[in-house]
C-alpha cells in the first residue's frame, strides 16, 4: 500500500511563495512519475505539474508555468512544489499523486493516477 502525504500550505499574501512537499511511502517510488493537482471550490480537479520517474521532464500547465517548479529527490521518497508569484487564483487544496504507468511521459488526467494525498490547502489572500 502506498501512502502520500502532503505538507507546506498555508496563507499568504499575493506574490508570495511557498513550498509544498509529498512525502511517500513504499520502495518502488523512484520507478514512478509523479504529479500535483489543485482543486479549488467549485471546480473540477486540474493537473499543476508533473515530473518523470528520474526527474528529467517536469511540464506544467500554462498557467503556472514560470512561477511553480516541481523537483523530487528518490533517495528520501519525496517530491516537491516551489510555488511563487501566488495569486489569489491559485487558491486551492494541492494534491500529489503516483502516476499508475508510463513513468517517463507525464500524464495530465486525473484518471491516470492511482494513489492519492490528502492535500493540502493554499490559500492567497489580495
Amino acid at each position: 500500500q502506498v501512502q502520500l502525504v502532503e505538507s507546506g500550505g498555508g496563507l499568504v499574501q499575493a506574490g508570495g511563495s511557498l513550498r509544498l512537499s509529498c512525502a511517500a511511502s513504499g520502495r518502488t517510488f523512484s520507478m514512478y512519475a509523479m504529479g500535483w493537482f489543485r482543486q479549488a471550490p467549485g471546480k473540477e480537479r486540474e493537473f499543476v505539474a508533473g515530473i518523470t520517474w528520474s526527474g528529467g521532464s517536469t511540464p506544467s500547465a500554462d498557467s503556472v508555468k514560470g512561477r511553480f517548479t516541481i523537483s523530487r529527490d528518490n533517495a528520501k521518497n519525496a517530491v516537491y512544489l516551489q510555488v511563487n508569484s501566488l495569486k489569489p487564483e491559485d487558491t486551492a487544496v494541492y494534491y500529489c499523486a503516483r502516476q499508475a504507468k508510463s513513468a517517463g511521459l507525464i500524464r495530465t488526467t486525473a484518471q491516470e493516477y492511482d494513489y492519492w494525498g490528502q492535500g493540502t490547502q493554499v490559500t492567497v489572500s489580495s
